[in-house]
């Protein structure tokens, strides 16, 4: 078998720059999300989750079809460790999605779109308190500011963040506990959609049968972004995975913040979501925050991969 050294430059390189384009495609698509769920705004949230969740999981489940990769949804399924993270995973996307459909359509994306400046370093947090890892003087200093940031917003406002906050948590908690289930990010997605639609799938036919369901109700538009929920919950996410397994991890590191900058710049210049001033000062301590994590660890990786020739022992 060839390992990855032996691969010829041009082919790593068609490689690397194949990857790039998939994670750079998946970051976009979460970046101008925002826009394909404004138009659902008078459907309920729930209702909007409840599509997503059924139309993903037949059109992932299809997928796998096709590629004879069924079996390990249900190896997932067997083991009773595994079955009960990804019930806990399936719990927290929920809430996730939840939240997050709610706050778009109801005049809210600039903050959640702090949810998802705010989450990397509630990663980093994470780490601490559950995976006892150790921090270093500039990750303390992001997580500081991070924390100045969401303090600032707290008092300044009057009330916390809870928006972005529930959505950094439940994110954050989700890929915790997906870390440590070896279950491949396809399947693993299939196997908590397919926990979650039944719950779905009854929630929808009893709106249908109260007379409130959106779906042949609300339009011919309203229909079709309802259906194609599901593939633009399924896509970016294939794309994520296949990308993430061709680039560094520094410029995927790196790319995660395209997506929320989108939906920032997006809430502030298309939907003219209110953004003081008083609030800017919030965000711009958790950017701050952000570039000093975002900067250590590209200095950190480069100092890695050229020990010797980029830094002198102190």
């Amino acid at each position: 078998m060839r390992s990855p050294s032996d691969t010829p430059p041009a082919a790593q390189r068609h490689s690397a720059g194949t990857g790039l384009a998939a994670a750079v495609s998946a970051f976009l698509i979460w970046g101008l999300f925002p826009l394909y769920l404004k138009p659902l705004s008078g459907v309920p949230a729930l209702q909007i989750m409840a599509h997503r969740i059924v139309w993903c999981c037949l059109l992932v489940f299809a997928w796998l079809a096709l590629r004879r990769e069924l079996p390990a949804v249900w190896r997932a399924l067997a083991d009773p460790g595994t079955r009960l993270r990804l019930v806990a995973t399936a719990a927290l996307i929920s809430v996730n999605w939840l939240i997050y459909v709610w706050a778009v359509t109801n005049g809210q994306t600039v903050e959640a779109s702090l949810g998802y400046f705010i989450n990397p370093l509630l990663n980093v947090v994470l780490g601490v308190l559950v995976l006892k890892e150790r921090l270093n003087r500039a990750q303390w200093a992001a997580v500081a500011l991070a924390a100045a940031g969401v303090l600032y917003l707290t008092v300044a406002t009057g009330r916390p963040p809870w928006i972005a906050l529930t959505l950094a948590a439940s994110f954050g908690l989700y890929g915790l506990i997906r870390k440590v289930v070896a279950v491949e990010a396809v399947p693993g997605l299939a196997t908590e959609t397919l926990l979650l639609a039944p719950l779905a799938m009854a929630f929808l036919l009893w709106c249908q049968a109260q007379g409130s369901g959106a779906l042949g109700h609300s339009g011919a538009g309203v229909d079709a972004l309802l259906l194609g929920s599901g593939l633009v919950t399924a896509l970016p996410l294939a794309l994520f995975a296949f990308g993430a397994r061709l680039i560094p991890l520094s410029t995927l590191g790196l790319l995660q913040y395209v997506g929320p900058t989108l939906q920032f710049l997006i809430g502030v210049l298309v939907f003219h979501e209110p953004f003081p001033r008083v609030r800017a000062v919030g965000f711009v301590l958790i950017w701050a925050g952000l570039a000093v994590y975002a900067a250590d660890g590209l200095w950190r990786r480069q100092r890695g991969r050229f020990p010797f020739r980029s830094f002198q022992k102190r």
